[in-house]
């Protein structure tokens, strides 16, 4: 008699018939169940590149007609910042001709968050963007806590009559206003309180970098209008 053992390894084995095909949408599920991580991967690459190409682009920003650079110790409280750009925008003209006049307020806090851990960080990234707004000469209306040390280390103000200063001028306050000496600034519905300390002055430009400036030199005469040293 035959063992159990020897009847099962001369069993009569018949091979499992092959799976039926698959359709075109179960190939197309089998395919995005193995490689859902590579798509997710490429969304996320496209997604980031979009954004760099639309931020790029400006598509969907408001453009400014006019840029005005804060720089001080630390930022604008909420309030006045918000509501500063708006009250200026009421001096301004239409210059890009979207039907609207917009003033955008870029702000530099050179000692934010000071004596913190995050104060280096917070330095070290105001400088850097006010370097790059000098050098593509972005903001053209400057308002400063302390502009004899914003001249003397970015020597931006332009002199009385719209020149540059001599090379070795780091004079600062016989080119800017203090903020309660000038009427037009003082008028505005926004927060005098925190405004009246600061000085205003506009961007001195070389070479060509200043042409076609008119409007924002028109602006900047309007803020000054009537002001006293």
């Amino acid at each position: 008699m035959a063992s159990e053992y020897l009847k099962y390894i001369h069993r009569d084995v018949k091979p499992d018939p092959p799976p039926p095909p698959l359709t075109g949408k179960k190939k197309i599920l089998n395919w995005l169940h193995y490689h859902k991580l590579l798509l997710v991967v490429i969304a996320v690459l496209l997604w980031v590149g979009g954004s760099i190409v639309w931020s790029y682009l400006g598509i969907g920003k408001v453009r400014p007609d006019y840029i005005v650079a804060y720089i001080g110790k630390d930022i604008l409280p909420e309030e006045c910042a918000a509501s500063l750009p708006k009250a200026l925008a009421g001096l301004g003209e239409d210059v890009n001709g979207d039907g609207q006049v917009v003033v955008e307020l870029k702000q530099y806090a050179m000692e934010r968050g000071a004596g913190g851990e995050t104060s280096l960080y917070y330095t070290t990234a105001a400088n850097t963007l006010l370097i790059a707004d000098i050098t593509e000469g972005d903001s053209f209306v400057f308002l400063v806590e302390n502009p004899a040390e914003v001249q003397r280390a970015w020597q931006i103000f332009a002199a009385e009559d719209g020149g540059l200063p001599a090379d070795d001028d780091y004079e600062a306050m016989d080119k800017v206003y203090q903020w309660v000496n000038c009427p037009v600034l003082t008028a505005l519905d926004t927060e005098q309180e925190t405004l009246s300390s600061l000085y205003i002055g506009r961007r001195g430009f070389y070479g060509d970098q200043g042409e076609g400036r008119e409007a924002d030199e028109a602006f900047y005469a309007r803020l000054v209008e009537g002001a006293v040293r």
